[in-house]
């Protein structure tokens, strides 16, 4: 599982790349899920990755994010991220 430092007033991109896993297939679906106390901004997919943005959350705290990916040939996997929060 990666960590990211990240501080309260950032807003931050985090990228997982799946183009190893998954020769050649392509994503077809990406769903992000996790802890409260951090804003999730956004999501993208594109064919072989996906990208998650965050806002906020609380100094001192760690926010695990999963992503869940489905393929165009129907396999699926799950990678989570680990957000820990500092005061910089």
């Amino acid at each position: 599982m990666k960590a990211y430092n990240k501080s309260p007033a950032a807003v931050l991109d985090y990228i997982e790349d799946y183009s190893t896993y998954l020769g050649g297939d392509t994503i077809s679906t990406s769903t992000w899920s996790g802890t409260g106390g951090i804003t999730k901004n956004s999501d993208s997919k594109t064919t072989t990755t996906t990208t998650v943005w965050f806002s906020g959350g609380s100094a001192g705290q760690n926010y695990t994010w999963t992503n869940r990916i489905v393929t165009a040939a129907g396999r699926t996997e799950e990678r989570s991220i680990v957000i820990r929060v500092e005061q910089q």
